[in-house]
């Protein structure tokens, strides 16, 4: 366990989502960790004291002191290896434990799962994402709508998205799709509100599974966000998009899987791509 990187250490565990978060904090602050306490550490995360000494615990460590000289035994061995990185490979660095986040989440694939098969049975699916949502909103409508039916992309806020959501499910919609990223935008929250008050089931992607904006939806798909950018990156919610886009696709009908075969008949013959 001494020479293990953290993020393979914090891996290896289940963790609740306190403890989650604990563990991006950690990754993200070792060099200032290793000089606080578990009431200072709690305190940044915004959990409590005995949370924090039960996350040393949940690693195998006798406590948290123990788990701190581990984390100082991590940084001198990053001083030794890693001084030649540039502060831009750095920045890449956390979006790669990021990415190894989602992965190490997918053990367990129920949430995702269960997102896709009810998207994949709504009809129509619509699409929401507004502000920092709309980009990866209107990346999964795309693809999305190469297969399933009736895609609907709701990413304009306001009255036009509420009246979006209502024909949606006048016409017969169960699930909608909604991304919320920071800095989250509080125009969701009314048709959010609206659609499961309807009966609609909300699957959101986002960056935690808990507090507001998870509170507003029946399945949470969490990806961290790379925070130490001068803007956030979206690099770990866009491979949970593709992940959930994979899984939809799995979980459609064979009639309707084989629209993209027939996509890709009618692209080569119409020649919208430079390369086949």
């Amino acid at each position: 366990m001494q020479d293990e990187p953290l993020h393979e250490l914090f891996g290896r565990h289940r963790l609740s989502p306190a403890q989650r978060r604990i563990a991006r904090y950690l990754l993200d602050h070792a060099s200032e960790a290793v000089f606080l306490t578990t009431t200072d550490i709690a305190e940044r995360v915004g959990v409590s004291q005995p949370s924090v000494t039960r996350f040393a615990t949940a690693l195998g460590f006798a406590g948290f002191p123990e788990f701190r000289e581990k984390l100082r035994a991590t940084l001198g061995e990053a001083d030794d290896t890693g001084g030649h990185e540039g502060d831009l490979q750095r920045l890449v660095g956390t979006e790669i434990q990021n990415l190894e986040a989602v992965r190490d989440a997918l053990g367990d694939e129920t949430s995702v799962r269960e997102a896709a098969a009810g998207l994949a049975g709504s009809r129509p699916l619509p699409v929401v994402g507004v502000r920092t949502g709309a980009p990866l909103a209107g990346l999964f409508a795309y693809f999305a709508a190469k297969v399933h039916p009736d895609v609907r992309l709701l990413d304009r806020g306001g009255s036009v998205l509420t009246d979006g959501l209502i024909r949606a499910a006048d016409y017969g919609a169960t699930w909608l799709l909604a991304f919320a990223l920071p800095r989250y935008p509080s125009e969701l929250v009314e048709p959010l509100t609206w659609a499961r008050e309807r009966g609609l089931k909300v699957a959101l992607v986002t960056d935690q599974p808990i507090g507001a904006p998870a509170e507003l939806a029946d399945v949470v798909l969490a990806a961290p966000v790379g925070e130490r950018f001068a803007f956030d990156s979206t690099a770990a919610p866009t491979v949970l998009t593709m992940v959930l886009l994979h899984a939809i696709l799995e979980a459609l009908p064979t009639r309707e899987q084989a629209r993209l075969d027939e996509f890709e008949i009618s692209a080569a013959r119409r020649g919208i791509f430079l390369t086949d």
